[in-house]
Parts: C-alpha cells; structure tokens; sequence
C-alpha cells in the first residue's frame, strides 16, 4: 500500500478514521443511558436489558483480534468498508427492533461491525500519516475514543427524551453513510496479492479464541463482583481454552497469531502495561459515583457532571499528547506517563474526605490527562515499526489488551471496593466506610501502575543492554 502524500487527502482519511473509532466508542456508553427507558418498553427486567450492553462488549472482546487477523489477508480498505456498513445496517435493526431478542441479536452483530472498525482504524495509520507523525495520529484517535465514551451517557439521555429510545440507534445510519465514503473515497486502496502469496485464515484458532476470550468475560462481568460456581467454571474454561490455543497455535501452518511475536520483549511489555493501565482507569468509573454520592454527599447533577471530568481532561489532552511523543519519543513519555499516574493514584489512597470534590477531581484530572500521554505513547511505540502484513492482528491484540484491562478493572477494583468498605450493601454503607474504600481501591490501583512502570523500566534496561551489546559486536 501506498503512503498518502497530500495533506488535504491525509486529512480526510483522519477524518474517517476518526469518525471509525468515535462511533463504536460512543455505542459503548450510549446504550446504559437507555437501560431503565429500555426495561420498560420491553417489559423486561434489569438483568435482562443489561444484556443490550453485554452482547455489543462480548463481540468485540471476542472478535477483535481475529478480525484484525483477517484485515492483513483479505485488506484493511476492503474489510474496514464492510465493517463500518454491518455496523451501519446492525444500528439500522437496533432502532426497529420490536422485541428485546431482536436488539441483543442485533447488538451482537453491531459488536462484530465495532470490533472490526477498532481493530483496523490504529492500523491503518501507519500507512496514511508520515512516520514522524505517528503520535499525533494516535493521540487525535484517544481524543475521539474519549469523546465518544463521555458523550454517550448525556447524548443518549437527551435524544431517548426528545426523540425516544430509537434515536440512540438510529443516529449512526447518518454517520455510518458518511464514513463509508470517507473511507472509500480517502482510504489507500488494497495492494493486490498473488493468489500464491495469500495465507490462510486459522479457523481452529479463531474459533478457540473466540470461545476463551468469551468465557473470561462472562466470568469477569456475571454476577456483578460475587464471584459463584458459574464465575469459576468460566474462568477455568478460559484458562483450559488459553492452552489449547497455543498448543493450535504452535502447529497450524497459518496461525492466527504468531507465538513468536510474544517472544519480543516490546510487544509483550506494551500489551502487558495497556491491560494493567486500564484496569486502573476502569477503576475511576467504578469507585467515583459512589465516592461522591455516599462519601461527599453530592446530589445527582453534580455527580455527573464530576464523572464528566475525567474523559473531558482525556479528551482536550489526547492530541497535545500525541504531539509530545513525536517531539520526544515513545520511551520517555510511557515513563512520564505511568510515573504521573502513579502519582495520581497515590494521592487518592491518601486523600482525606475533608479535602471535598476538589480533593477527588485534581488526582482523576491527572491520572486521565497521564493516561492520554500513556496511550499516545504506547500505542505508537507498538504500531510504529512492525510489518505491514501484522499491523491488523496486533492493533487488534492492542484493543483487546484494553478491553481485558476495562473488564477484569470492573469486576475485580469493584470487589476491592466493596471488600475495603467493609459492608454487604454498598450503597447503605456509611460515608466513612465508601472513603475508606476508595482510599484502598486506589492504594492497589497504585501498585498496579507502579507494577507497569517495573515492565517499562524493564524493556528499557533490556533494550540498552542489546544496543551495547550491537555497538560491542
């Protein structure tokens, strides 16, 4: 594939691949806004319609890697069309649904169009923006998966009032149609491939990874925090399932992923920090409406205008964090970033009630503005110098990495919540108790950054050490 040169056409081509990360990200959060409006029109329980939100995030966990698997063979312009119209046309069916089956069906399908959208929108940048601007490119891509995650709740709330539940659906046909020509009219085209040259897509592996992915999040995400024979039975599938895929992986002549590529340190380290950072992150959106509800005594409105400052500092830091990692390089602002987070984070584990919403909201803006700089970074250190024929599997392996982190932080940060709050009902525990929780929640989310800034102190080191070693040879 060729490298688009004009700017006017780079910018287009950002501006699809923006609109392709924006649109899955706001599905994301857009949807819970709708729950109690969607329980009763359907006459369904609150278990039930949760299932609106689960089936969309289990397609894409499951997905999304082999999907960016299948972009390398068959082309990334060519799936990336498909995937923004099955995303298009699911939305289309998630609008007219007349029954709850109907939507969780369609849901599902959406999910597969989103896992294919955020699998190959970070891995067409390399070959639409100029090397030294990599960082930009991803950090205007963070920018717009910020948006969309903090605009959906609001969003969502004021179309289902003016419109009705329909609208949150029903919006993206618009701009669905939209991007499909952004993409084709902007996107590189595919470079053909020699029937001879094509390798084969890894049924058994897919199938098997699939099925382990979807295990591990059921186990992480039924049950909200207890933890029963279901959950464990999961879980053991999952880990069972992990080994039968290597074992597939080590054999077939066409692997879905290569087990080599986790032999370099950098990948391994990269995807290793991406699922401890979001962890952390996923713990903000757990622990905060209850810290300022319970512990702060803060009224609805507040709360949720409070929970909208972490991904708005997210949001306005994204591309001057990106343009910090072009100006001085990946390494030093993945330290940067972790070793602010870290700071973030122990400030709340020792940050009194007293201190008020101010005393909360200063640490979040810093570890939300540190987490915009982590991932422009770190996802530019893994993009930057892999081969073509490997960036849709491993921009797939860097989302699911994310996904993992957001799914294992809600359940097991919530526990450690609940755990540290020392109650049985969270929400009749006493304001100190909910203070001490999150002091706690955040202390372990604390190790776990510090236990990323390990890893990349780690690579570091190594990656001196080799670079000794070429100059002495």
């Amino acid at each position: 594939m060729k490298l688009i040169t004009q700017s006017g056409s780079v910018r287009w081509a950002l501006a699809s691949l923006s609109l392709s990360m924006l649109m899955p990200s706001l599905d994301t959060s857009i949807a819970n806004a709708g729950l109690p409006t969607l329980a009763e029109a359907f006459d369904a329980s609150f278990q039930q319609v949760q299932w609106i939100v689960l089936a969309y995030l289990l397609a894409i966990t499951t997905l999304i890697v082999s999907v960016g698997r299948l972009g390398d063979i068959v082309g990334r312009r060519r799936l990336l069309l498909t995937g923004i119209g099955i995303f298009t046309l699911s939305s289309l069916a998630c609008g007219v649904a007349p029954s709850l089956g109907w939507l969780v069906g369609a849901r599902a399908v959406q999910g597969l169009g989103a896992a294919i959208m955020l699998a190959l929108t970070v891995a067409f940048v390399g070959e639409t923006v100029p090397k030294a601007q990599t960082g930009s490119a991803m950090g205007l891509l963070g920018t717009m998966s910020a948006i969309g995650t903090t605009l959906g709740p609001s969003l969502g709330g004021i179309l289902i009032a003016g419109l009705g539940w329909q609208a949150i659906f029903l919006l993206n046909v618009p701009l669905g149609i939209l991007n499909i020509w952004l993409a084709y009219r902007y996107l590189p085209a595919d470079a053909r491939r020699a029937k001879a040259g094509r390798t084969g897509f890894d049924k058994a592996g897919t199938l098997l990874l699939g099925l382990t992915l979807g295990a591990y999040a059921l186990a992480m995400t039924i049950g909200h925090g207890d933890f029963g024979l279901l959950n464990i039975a999961l879980l053991l599938t999952a880990v069972f399932g992990a080994g039968f895929f290597i074992v597939v992986e080590a054999r077939v002549a066409s692997p879905l992923i290569k087990l080599a590529l986790f032999r370099e340190p950098g990948l391994s380290a990269s995807l290793a920090m991406s699922t401890l950072v979001s962890t952390v992150m996923m713990a903000t959106l757990v622990v905060g409406p209850f810290y300022l509800s319970g512990a702060l005594g803060l009224g609805t409105a507040l709360v949720g205008l409070a929970l909208s400052v972490g991904p708005l500092v997210a949001a306005l830091t994204g591309m001057p964090a990106g343009r910090l990692v072009d100006r001085f390089g990946t390494r030093r602002m993945t330290l940067a970033g972790l070793v602010a987070m870290a700071l973030g984070t122990g400030a709340l584990s020792i940050m009194p009630a007293g201190f008020g919403i101010l005393g909360y909201l200063a640490p979040i803006a810093v570890i939300t503005a540190s987490y915009a700089l982590f991932q422009a970074a770190n996802n530019t250190a893994i993009m930057t110098d892999i081969r073509p024929d490997q960036r849709g599997v491993i921009s797939g392996l860097l989302s699911l990495s994310r996904n993992l982190g957001l799914i294992t932080g809600a359940s097991v940060m919530g526990a450690v919540f609940a755990f540290a709050s020392a109650t049985a009902n969270i929400t009749t525990a006493s304001p100190a108790a909910i203070a001490n929780g999150m002091r706690i929640t955040f202390a372990v989310a604390a190790l776990l950054i510090v236990l990323a800034l390990g890893i990349a102190l780690a690579l570091r080191d190594s990656n001196c050490c080799t670079a000794c070693s070429n100059e002495l040879q």
